[in-house]
């Protein structure tokens, strides 16, 4: 968190109130005397998972489906001296609906039984926009769909025999093939998404306003990304430039080692074909290849200020990086553990059916609640059909298979039958052999409290290379499944 209190940027006029009902007293009592909020912001202890201002417009459409229902959310988090997260607060917002004005409630951890099953609720109500959010947004948009004008411009404007093509080339193997298959199955008119996520027909609406709110091709890469999210600020003097916000943060750990790594082999690649940026700028190819992603694949975003220039080869790698690394490293990142994360329903459920007890109950809905509070999280969870289509799914999506072709692991022909760049590649190959070892180290560290414990999964999403099946690694060259 960077400032105080929190506040939606949406229209107080057709929203209601932009003042969260998170307030200081809540989050200090929460904390326990260990700091003031200020303090806290000022030590960089405050996190927020913040839908609030996405999710609240659609809140009212949702509500009109069967099955289902929807809040603007939030949820607040502080970092302990263990460098782990406590929630403190999440907090749940209807927005104005049929001449009744908005709705808001926070809920906390607590020991007393009524509010615990409250918490519970909460908890399964945020879970439920967050495993959306991951699939609509983190995964679908982030990786699959905006790689698909990459895609078409490469085979558009640069011939077979264009050494940036074939350095891409095996970075969009199987894309445009599985994204047709998603468009069938997954993401269609009342396919799985509709019939399982939380907003239902409004899934691929809500992926679109993300796009439109939130995407920037200069925040796809990594580090970038990191900073944004305010996860990680630049200093020369820390490893990879970046200071991360929270020391033990396994994505970060892992990725920003591949990062570097893709980093890496993408300047020696660039440095054989381009020995200086006049180059890059008199390359017809090339510039007519960002032009189209630019301003036909991305469009919408053509004028935006934050497209990065293609003028020197210090250009031409950042773009490149960005690219394969989304293709690559973010993918797997957010694929891969899809199951061993989220085929337990409980733990990531993708739909919550039923408004919480505390929105304007009747008598008769309290004092079900109250009596049976077990039924009522019952009946916010998926339902049976729901959870056992989503756990299927997430099986097949979390699945390499035995021709899986692995970042590093295989040479490419155009590559090889050069020196120069088939040295790199071995150099490449070198250090993603030592990301492997240093993750083995890292999930082994005790001190690592978000990779090590009692029940909690190994971090190893980025790890290069994986036997076939479900194994919650493995970094494939490209998005394939």
């Amino acid at each position: 968190m960077l400032e105080w209190p929190l506040k939606s940027k949406l229209d107080p006029n057709v929203y209601g109130p932009a003042e969260s009902a998170i307030t200081k007293e809540l989050v200090e009592k929460e904390i326990r005397g260990f700091c003031t909020v200020e303090e806290a912001i000022e030590a960089k202890k405050l996190f927020v998972l913040d839908y609030h201002d996405l999710l609240l417009p659609v809140v009212e459409q949702v509500r009109e489906l069967q099955g289902t229902t929807l809040y603007g959310s939030r949820a607040l988090f502080f970092l302990t001296p263990e460098s782990t997260l406590r929630p403190l607060a999440i907090e749940l917002v209807r927005p104005p609906i049929n001449g009744n004005p908005q709705w808001k409630q926070v809920y906390t951890p607590t020991w007393h039984s009524t509010g615990d099953w409250l918490w519970r609720l909460a908890k399964a109500h945020l879970l439920a926009h967050d495993s959306g959010y991951h699939q609509l947004v983190s995964h679908w948009l982030r990786t699959h769909c905006c790689t698909e004008p990459y895609i078409i411009a490469t085979n558009r404007q640069l011939s077979a025999m264009h050494p940036i093509y074939r350095l891409l080339n095996p970075h969009f193997r199987y894309t445009m093939e599985i994204n047709a298959l998603a468009r069938e199955a997954l993401i269609n008119a009342d396919g799985i998404i509709e019939t399982s996520f939380t907003p239902k027909k409004y899934s691929i609406l809500l992926s679109s306003i993300a796009y439109d709110k939130h995407w920037r091709f200069d925040l796809q890469s990594l580090p970038n990304d990191l900073i944004h999210r305010g996860m990680a600020v630049k200093d020369d003097n820390a490893p990879h430039g970046l200071r991360l916000t929270i020391d033990d943060y396994p994505y970060a750990n892992d990725g920003l080692i591949l990062w570097d790594a893709l980093n890496g082999w993408i300047t020696d690649y660039v440095d054989r074909y381009y020995s200086d940026s006049d180059l890059v700028r008199s390359d017809e190819e090339l510039q007519a290849w960002w032009h189209e992603i630019k301003n036909v694949g991305h469009g919408d975003k053509k004028d935006e200020p934050w497209w990065p220039l293609l003028n020197t080869k210090e250009d031409l790698v950042q773009i490149l990086t960005t690219i394969v690394w989304i293709a690559s490293g973010h993918h797997a990142a957010v694929n891969f553990g899809q199951y061993d994360y989220a085929g337990y329903f409980p733990n990531r459920p993708t739909i919550a059916r039923k408004k919480m007890p505390t929105e304007e109950p009747t008598e008769k809905e309290w004092e079900e609640f109250m009596e049976k509070p077990e039924m009522e999280l019952l009946k916010c969870f998926p339902s049976q059909i729901q959870a056992t289509t989503v756990m299927a799914v997430l099986d097949i999506l979390s699945s390499h298979s035995p021709e899986e072709e692995y970042l590093g692991e295989t040479i490419e022909p155009s590559w090889e039958e050069d020196p120069i760049v088939k040295g790199a590649f071995e150099k490449f190959k070198g250090k993603l052999l030592e990301l492997e070892g240093e993750i083995d180290k890292r999930n082994a560290d005790r001190q690592k409290k978000n990779r090590n414990g009692a029940g909690m999964l190994p971090y190893q999403l980025l790890k290069p290379v994986s036997e076939p099946g479900v194994t919650g690694k493995g970094v494939p060259y490209s998005i394939s499944i």
